[in-house]
């Protein structure tokens, strides 16, 4: 069982630094920190790095509009230096309203932008040739004094099957978030593996990354309460609304539209159904905590990663989802 966590700094980053010492402790194996309007992700993993000596450090995800891809390798070789080759990538294509509210960036070929984004991260973190051939992005700047880091491994943020499809051809793994076991065994599974075959290459060695919100918690009321709040803004965006869909929870989508239809956020939340929250965290009792990530694990993800929910001891969930 490969099991990681997510840790993200919220308002505090040296609380943040503590939680990551504490998951090595306890022997995680992978730590990542999402990138949102707060700090920036990749200088948070250089203070992760610094604390720690084994845990790798990644990013889950970093979208790909806010740096160049000459910025994009040189931030990821520095890391991959202070940390002891330990980095795992984690690009995402992320929203429109991210990507053109906050970067002033477009989003016009997701898929062929990340294709030819990450064929050039690649071949500047390894020191291979520069490909010349692209549209969007046009680099020829090779690293000097770093590296090469020809085994720095670039992970892909997917929810659609096009787009898993495409990480299982040109990334070393997939990152996912709202994605339940059911999903991953009916869709990512399949499409990554499908992926693979079309480059010649089998599942062996390709990381699934499966974002778990979990709780350590007696009454799962609170839990739940705190997951329909903070899932109030990806039920309203294009990707995860298909993706929720195809899942298995179409009913949600049309509560939650139904809420916003009337202006209420109560009914907006209440609409997101008890059971998809129950296939997609793990909450409860310790051994509760640790069947999620099992279903997780029995559907097909290779790296269950345990992540908080607010008002609930991370810490505490942490330590009840612990490697044993």
């Amino acid at each position: 069982m490969a099991l990681g966590c997510f840790v993200s700094p919220g308002k505090s980053l040296d609380q943040a630094v503590e939680r990551v010492r504490l998951a090595e402790e306890l022997g995680f194996e992978s730590v990542y920190t999402t990138h949102i309007n707060g700090r920036d992700s990749l200088t948070v993993l250089a203070a992760y790095a610094l604390a720690t000596s084994r845990i790798r450090v990644g990013t889950g995800v970093v979208p790909i509009y806010t740096r160049t891809p000459a910025t994009m390798a040189q931030t990821a070789a520095t890391l991959a230096e202070l940390s002891g080759e330990r980095l795992t990538l984690g690009l995402g294509v992320s929203h429109r309203p991210v990507v053109e509210g906050w970067h002033g960036q477009t989003i016009d070929k997701p898929i062929a932008e990340m294709r030819e984004y990450l064929s050039l991260v690649r071949a500047i973190v390894s020191g291979t040739e520069i490909p010349q051939d692209t549209v969007k992005w046009k680099t020829m700047m090779p690293l000097s004094g770093v590296g090469p880091y020809p085994d720095l491994p670039i992970y892909v943020a997917g929810l659609s099957p096009k787009m898993l499809r495409a990480a299982g051809e040109m990334a070393d793994g997939v990152i996912l978030w709202l994605c339940n076991p059911a999903y991953i065994r009916d869709v990512v599974v399949p499409e990554v593996r499908a992926g693979r075959e079309a480059v010649g290459k089998s599942l062996d060695g390709f990381d699934i990354v499966a974002a778990v919100p979990g709780a350590l918690v007696d009454d799962s009321a609170e839990a739940h309460a705190a997951m329909r709040r903070d899932l109030l803004p990806y039920f309203g965006l294009p990707f995860y609304r298909a993706m929720i869909e195809r899942s298995g929870f179409g009913d949600s989508i049309a509560a939650y539209d139904a809420g916003a239809a009337a202006g209420d956020p109560a009914a907006m939340g209440a609409g997101i159904a008890t059971a998809f929250l129950d296939a997609l965290c793990a909450i409860g009792d310790e051994d509760a905590v640790r069947a999620g990530l099992q279903r997780y694990l029995d559907a097909g993800a290779t790296s269950p990663c345990i992540g908080p929910i607010a008002r609930s001891d991370f810490d505490g969930t942490l330590r009840a989802a612990a490697p044993r």
